[in-house]
């Protein structure tokens, strides 16, 4: 129909002539340090070295580890639901971007209606008339976007389908870091569990020897007593420790989709040391921390909404035309005489609103400052993380090299000790301080390896854990002219 084509045309044309007004979007400058202050305690990685994109758990070459991960990724349900917030954002950015398109709508409809013998009427004879009445109306309306409130829309719910994006990659670093870290603690654990178990040896075997020299006569009944005590306490370590490894179990099977019930995971004692971790400079996490980028990605969906509040205060055009046609008789209902048609515009330019158009700009501005800062504290905040994972590993590995030699110190004390108690020189109090020194520095030294694996695996996650802000790039919506005929 020519009425259609004129009034597409027309919309087409007062589109492409349009301006988006509202200020351009550009990213606030953060100043980021040129190095971090922390070395880390390893050597520095070559730069072919590199977290792996996507599974930069490989990075600690351990096979369990990379199961566990895997099952993470296809039955976690935290992430599942991000998925669906992701699915949910770009279906909703497809919404913002049918404003661009004319709308078209059919209405047809029939009554039979029974009108009153004193209505008004124009013709003097009063009687009632029942007639029937058939519609085939179609509909169609258009607002060229002449100042961009449809395309600064349109901007506002890519940058919010991007922000989803980057939620969803985050979700998945701190999911995937989560079950690692809970991995090595129970390894961890496992190792702590062999420490505890072989003081419980040791201290059986003192106990035999105790309980002999007292069925000869040569040791006390305090010396038997305060042996068993010590046996007995270590024990219930043992127990204690095998009870915090079932709750990293379970956390475990929750993290990769498991009923924590049907689920376990085999002993291995932790042996292993950090691998070297990859940094660059401080000013790469604004592009590798998926948290930093949902907040660059919130600031330019407010710099968007101002754009959608300040075109308020411009003239909106709407162009409207309908057509179709209509009778009292359904037989000669699609004819010539039944058509109907009409055309129009309306230009609609607000002039007092008491001030909302001012308060909606004033807001909007408002939210951008509050957006501008919660980007700028984020940055702050993945800076301090990895300073506190480099100064971390860097005190963890001091203080592991100077705990190995306490437990070479300890051993040799036992050692001297024991040799001592049998000879007869000293009490046997001697024989039991070595042997409660030993498991305590012992359980240290493998505690402070648990700690340095869980510390490498959250400063791995403080610097991205290999992943970048080009791959949310392609996460947006673009007009496409099909959508014109879609509903």
């Amino acid at each position: 129909m020519k009425w259609l084509t004129l009034t597409v045309g027309v919309g087409v044309s007062a589109l492409l002539m349009g301006c988006a007004v509202g200020p351009k979007y550009q990213r606030p400058p953060v100043q980021a340090p040129e190095a971090y202050k922390t070395e880390g305690p390893w050597r520095v990685a070559a730069p072919k070295d590199s977290l792996p994109k996507g599974a930069w758990w490989e990075i600690f070459h351990d096979a369990e580890l990379n199961d566990y991960e895997q099952q993470l990724l296809k039955a976690n349900q935290s992430l599942v639901a991000a998925q669906d917030r992701l699915n949910q954002a770009r279906a909703l950015a497809r919404v913002a971007s049918a404003g661009l398109f004319p709308q078209a709508s059919a209405d047809p409809n029939a009554s039979r209606n029974r009108y009153s013998g004193h209505r008004p009427q124009v013709v003097t004879i009063g009687r009632p008339l029942t007639q029937s009445t058939y519609d085939i109306p179609f509909l169609l309306s258009y607002e060229p976007d002449l100042f961009g409130k449809y395309r600064r829309t349109l901007e506002a719910s890519n940058a919010t389908l991007q922000a989803t994006a980057a939620d969803m990659y985050n979700v998945n670093l701190v999911l995937t870091a989560e079950l690692a870290a809970d991995y090595f603690s129970l390894r961890e654990l496992d190792a702590e569990t062999q420490v505890v178990q072989q003081s419980v040896a040791i201290q059986q075997k003192g106990l035999q020897l105790v309980e002999n020299r007292h069925t000869g006569g040569v040791a006390s009944g305090l010396d038997l007593a305060q042996q068993q005590t010590l046996l007995d306490s270590t024990v219930t370590q043992l127990s204690l420790v095998q009870q915090q490894r079932a709750q990293y179990e379970h956390a475990i099977a929750m993290l990769t989709g498991n009923a924590a019930s049907a689920f376990s995971v085999p002993v291995a004692p932790l042996h292993t040391t950090p691998p070297p971790i990859p940094l660059g400079v401080p000013s790469d996490l604004l592009e590798r921390r998926p948290d930093v980028a949902t907040a660059e990605r919130n600031m330019a969906y407010e710099n968007a909404e101002v754009g959608v509040a300040t075109a308020a205060f411009y003239p909106q055009l709407t162009l409207s035309g309908s057509g179709g046609f209509q009778s009292t008789s359904i037989a000669n209902l699609i004819s010539a005489p039944s058509a109907i048609w009409s055309l129009g515009g309306d230009l609609l330019q607000p002039i007092f609103q008491g001030g909302r158009n001012r308060a909606n700009l004033a807001a909007t501005k408002a939210a951008y400052d509050e957006s501008v800062a919660n980007y700028r504290e984020a940055v702050l905040t993945a800076f301090q993380q990895v300073e506190d994972g480099l100064s971390g590993l860097n005190a963890l590995s001091q203080a592991t090299t100077s705990q190995n030699a306490a437990v070479s110190d300890a051993r040799r004390a036992l050692q001297i000790a024991n040799n001592r108690y049998v000879g007869g020189v000293t009490s046997y109090l001697d024989v039991i301080t070595a042997q409660s020194a030993l498991l305590t520095n012992e359980r240290l030294a493998t505690q402070l390896l648990g700690q340095e694996m869980v510390t490498s695996v959250y400063l791995v996650k403080a610097v991205g854990g290999g992943w970048d802000a080009s791959q949310i790039q392609n996460e947006q919506v673009r007009p496409q002219a099909i959508q014109a005929v879609q509903r």
